[in-house]
Order: structure tokens, then sequence, then C-alpha cells
């Protein structure tokens, strides 16, 4: 019985959906690093997530320069999952650092959210989005190519 259990659990990943190009995103909200609510809308054009330091260190240094509003005149939306990270760690240090960051950071402590869109862990997921439906998605794993993608969306 621990065997099939063991099985069952390892395949689990395999069996969540992929998000397809045409699909409508279901709605949640999170609360930022200012712990202020934010709900993803029809006007959000780009979701980026971050699944990882990693991908979130991308993030920060692709906006590095970048001035205060930068990304919400993109109209995009960051997403930080933050669930694997201590949350003593969080409260302490990560959190209060990211109060810094030039930009709304959604955290999402629960992998409630970021959990909808695999991907690879270490990369930033960017989907982009009309009215709520998912039109491509792309992966960046340099922030440079990050932050030039991001200098190509009309504000």
């Amino acid at each position: 019985m621990r065997f099939f259990a063991g099985i069952v659990l390892c395949l689990a990943p395999f069996w969540v959906q992929a998000l397809e190009v045409g699909e409508r995103l279901a709605p949640w909200t999170l609360l930022d690093q200012h712990d202020q609510a934010c709900s993803l809308s029809e006007e959000t054009r780009i979701l980026l997530v971050a699944r990882s330091m990693d991908g979130a260190r991308l993030v920060e240094t692709a906006l590095k320069a970048r001035p205060q509003g930068y990304l919400e005149a993109r109209r995009a939306v960051f997403v930080a999952d933050i669930s694997r990270m201590p949350s003593l760690i969080a409260r302490l240090f990560a959190v209060p650092a990211m109060r810094d960051y030039p930009c709304r950071v959604l955290l999402d402590r629960d992998a409630r959210v970021a959990s909808r869109y695999p991907g690879d862990p270490v990369k930033v997921l960017w989907l982009d989005l009309e009215q709520g439906q998912l039109r491509a998605r792309r992966e960046f794993g340099d922030a440079g190519a990050l932050a030039a993608a991001l200098e190509q969306v009309t504000p």
C-alpha cells in the first residue's frame, strides 16, 4: 500500500494541466510586501511569476535601475512564490528587504497561485494576457533578456 501511495505522489505533478493559450486565468488575490491586497484583473497585460529566490533575484536585477511604478505603467504584475521559505525568515528578513524594491511584489505565501502556472523554478515565467486570457508564455533565465523584453512593452 505504501508503494502505491508513493507512486501516486510521484506522478501527481504530471496530472497538473498546463495552461493553454486562449484559456482564461482563474481570479486570485494576494498581499504585496506592504500587506496591500492586489487581484488579477482584466487590465493586467503581463504576469511575471518567480517560483524561487533565483527567479525573484532575476526580476529584481532586471528592474534595478527602473523608476518606481515601472511595472504598473506596463500593466504588469509580479508574483513571488515564498511558500518554501521558513515563515520566520520571510517575516524578519525577506519581506522587509522587498519593501525597498521599486515595484510591487505579490507574495504567494501558500503556493496557491504560482502553482497554477507550471514552469522551470529557476526561471521567471512571463504570461502575456489580454482581458484575462493567456495569449503567450515565455520563460527568462537572464535578467538582461527580461529587462529588454519589458522595455519593448509600451506603457
